[in-house]
């Protein structure tokens, strides 16, 4: 199943010959939901995050869910992670990054980053897996680093998981939120020097969380204290960060607010499942999508969800026209499973087009 060096080394310079990343997060619960990795286009897509495996109390990485990830049926292997291992044999250009964390290890990373010798533990768990399933490195997904101390240990980490995760065979990714908030407590520079990507979390700016409605994908905010994903980007590339190290991220789901008919009202509750739609549910029946240019952003209004924000195939060339413009590495999505089944209507095809017409 693995992978030899040498064809891992082929692997990672045909990829970084690519122009433009388009990525998906693949999340292993999805299996149980009947959604298979082989349903995906991969004509579009040449990197699959896979969600997420988890961190122990004194820095072991390991899969979270022996059934869906190894033994579950799924496209006629065993395991959502067995598929993804076997398309990557069809589809070469295909990079499979193994994503460690997400809420459930929130509590966890600040520990482990936080001791020499558990962040030697992480790093060197991390190698095992990758080198025991075949993948091509790691994404790390710590939510999130949240003081100045966090911050340091947070590049510690990632200079320990480089010393084992060499760059030259393997990827080393991470994801934070567009953010400044959160982007000044990290020396978001130092650490792009071990990253080969940094994830740009430019999605739910607004939600059940946050006392008013607004766009919660916005590409540009119309007033200076709203988040927005281009205010994210201005400050990684303000600090150091390479343009090409960036993806800025879509969601494929719509964040709902209840009893209010646009961006900037009380929030006076949610509808859907935690407060969001699935993009490949929207927009809602009987409502009309608009599209907000100025935010880049799209909506719909009334029935189920109230004011629904999310973002369509016009949003999204919108925004793979705004990565062109920046130089950045591409988009990624989260997640694959909720994009569109129709072509016309595939935020992840939208983007791939967008990021490669001339």
């Amino acid at each position: 199943m693995t992978g030899s060096p040498s064809s891992r080394k082929s692997r990672m310079t045909s990829a970084s010959n690519v122009m433009y990343t388009n990525a998906v997060y693949w999340p292993n619960h999805r299996v149980y939901n009947g959604d298979t990795p082989g349903a995906l286009n991969y004509g579009c897509i040449n990197r699959v995050y896979y969600a997420f495996a988890n961190v122990t109390a004194d820095g072991g990485v390991f899969l979270s869910d022996e059934w869906a990830d190894a033994t579950a049926p799924c496209d006629g292997v065993q395991g959502a992670l067995g598929s993804l291992m076997h398309l990557k044999q069809r589809y070469p250009h295909l990079q499979v990054v193994l994503s460690v964390g997400g809420g459930a290890s929130a509590e966890t990373f600040p520990v482990v980053a936080s001791n020499t010798i558990l962040r030697d533990n992480f790093a060197r768990s991390a190698r095992g897996l990758v080198e025991a399933s075949g993948l091509d490195g790691i994404d790390i997904v710590w939510e999130y680093p949240c003081t100045p101390e966090q911050g340091a240990d947070f590049l510690a980490l990632l200079a320990a998981t480089r010393i084992h995760l060499p760059e030259d065979r393997y990827l080393l990714t991470a994801a934070l939120p567009a953010s400044k908030s959160i982007l000044q407590n990290i020396d978001v520079r130092r650490s792009a020097e071990y990253l080969d990507v940094l994830n740009l979390i430019a999605y739910d700016f607004f939600g059940p969380w946050t006392p008013r409605s607004g766009h919660h994908a916005q590409l540009y905010s119309m007033s200076k204290d709203e988040p927005s994903g281009a205010a994210g980007v201005q400050f990684l590339m303000a600090s150091g960060v390479p343009a090409k190290k960036i993806l800025l991220g879509i969601p494929l789901f719509g964040r709902s607010f209840l009893h209010v008919n646009g961006p900037g009202h009380k929030n006076r509750g949610a509808g859907g499942e935690d407060g969001s739609f699935e993009y490949n549910t929207l927009p809602r029946r009987g409502t009309k999508e608009q599209v907000d240019k100025r935010s880049c952003a799209a909506q719909c209004v009334g029935g189920d969800g109230g004011f629904i924000t999310y973002d369509n195939p016009d949003t999204v060339k919108m925004k793979a026209t705004f990565c062109k413009q920046k130089g950045l590495g591409g988009l990624f999505y989260w997640s694959a499973p909720s994009d569109a089944k129709d072509n016309k209507r595939s935020l992840i095809t939208a983007g791939f087009r967008t990021l490669h017409s001339s």
